[in-house]
């Protein structure tokens, strides 16, 4: 758009200034003939002095006899006599101030008050005889000339201007075009995961290219190399803490209390899991954009938790749209849905109801179940800290908030509210499909 206005905006620039140089030629062209009627007056007059009332049959112009017809002539002798064509009828012509001896133009007035320009002089003649000489033209020939003259160009800029925002229009189309395809080619690199190919683009932007491929290699290594190092530093955290359990169950055999040794350990585990996921994610979501089939996810995780069920007599149903992509790590997706899902399994009595569809602009992930569920109140202290409301079911307590964080990363949320078929906790994930990291 701004081309097309830069264009729109010269094209218009350019018609005032041709039309002010027009005005100017046009102004020029009739002073012009106004001199070269002056001229004629100043002869005709040359040759009638001592008779001037003779001097209208000298002036052929049909014009000059015509009353009112916007072109005068006026001649006043030294007494003060005035001598004038037939189209001034009565009127006379207003002369300047001073004696003037070169032609004068000066705008002024004639009969009823009617603009005229002027040229006038105060000629000495060989008899002696000083006569001012005045001719004047009315203004309204002027202005009909102008606009004749701006009338007869505007068809040709207007033609100028179309070709000239057609012009620019086509300038911007064959310079945006690589543009537009390296952006298209990009977006779609994040699919593919290949480098793009400077030969694919003019020479003006191979450049930008070539640094768009080494920012995009040293992106996936950043990426590669932050999620290596947490799989490593989680790793060789899991060797100390197996060893302090393995403490833990001697000393728990030998008739020791470790009831409070365990829970430590066991928030310290969640702890650094929350952490290293919240890591993990940060990265993936700001560096990379990988796709997940949610589909595959769902029902992997559906075979996984069917057989816990199975074990303890409850039932666990699963119902998903077909065809659901998520700009998510898949990991991430499933540790979110994993520990939704193991929360439903542990606190349920009997049913866990996953159900995933898509909407009008999202994807919504809801796992549901028919347990006690969590108090109103006690929601949002629930999904902050991740803080254990009920110390009966083994676990840590931070699975809603280790899903909080990954889902936070990727632009997408979870909600807490009272399932209203099933009577326990509904769990509703939110899935933007235009949001950072989303994709269907």
């Amino acid at each position: 758009m701004g081309g097309i206005a830069s264009g729109a905006l010269s094209v218009g620039v350019g018609t005032l200034a041709v039309f002010s140089y027009i005005d100017s030629r046009v102004a020029d062209r009739f002073d012009t003939a106004l001199r070269d009627q002056h001229t004629q007056l100043v002869v005709g007059l040359s040759v009638v002095t001592q008779a001037p009332e003779t001097l209208r049959d000298l002036m052929f112009d049909p014009a000059y006899r015509t009353p009112y017809s916007g072109r005068y002539w006026q001649v006043t002798s030294a007494d003060g006599n005035i001598y004038s064509s037939a189209s001034l009828f009565d009127a006379t012509i207003a002369e300047p101030q001073g004696s003037p001896g070169t032609p004068t133009i000066l705008n002024t007035f004639g009969p009823e008050n009617e603009a005229v320009r002027t040229v006038y002089q105060k000629i000495s003649y060989e008899d002696g005889t000083v006569w001012g000489v005045s001719v004047a033209e009315s203004q309204a020939q002027l202005f009909a000339e102008r606009r004749v003259a701006q009338k007869s160009l505007l068809p040709v800029f207007a033609l100028v201007g179309l070709i000239g925002v057609a012009g620019s229009l086509l300038l911007m189309t064959v310079t945006l075009g690589p543009l537009r395809k390296l952006r298209t080619d990009v977006a779609h690199r994040w699919d593919t995961d290949e480098d793009l190919k400077p030969e694919d683009y003019p020479e003006e932007v191979s450049p930008l290219v070539d640094d768009l491929n080494q920012l995009l290699r040293r992106n996936r290594d950043i990426v590669s190399g932050s999620r290596r190092q947490a799989a490593d530093l989680a790793h060789a955290l899991k060797t100390p803490t197996a060893i302090l359990r393995n403490e833990l169950s001697g000393l728990s055999e030998a008739g020791a209390p470790t009831e409070t040794a365990y829970e430590a350990l066991d928030r310290i585990d969640a702890q650094l899991g929350r952490s290293l996921a919240r890591l993990r994610a940060i990265n993936t979501a700001d560096l990379t954009h990988s796709r997940t089939d949610l589909v595959n996810s769902i029902d992997r995780l559906s075979r996984l938790f069917s057989k816990m069920t199975e074990r303890e007599n409850k039932s666990l149903e699963v119902s998903r749209d077909p065809e659901m992509w998520v700009r998510m790590d898949t990991q991430d997706i499933e540790e979110v849905l994993g520990n939704l899902m193991d929360n439903a399994v542990k606190w349920c009595r009997n049913r866990v109801r996953v159900t995933a569809k898509r909407q009008a602009g999202y994807i919504e992930i809801r796992v549901e179940d028919d347990g006690l569920g969590i108090p109103e109140d006690a929601r949002r202290e629930a999904l902050r800290s991740g803080g254990r409301l009920d110390s009966s079911v083994v676990g840590s307590g931070l699975g809603l908030a280790i899903a909080v964080d990954l889902l936070n990363a990727y632009g997408a949320k979870l909600e807490l509210s009272r399932s209203d078929e099933l009577g326990g906790l509904q769990s509703r994930v939110v899935i933007s499909l235009g949001t950072k990291g989303i994709s269907s």
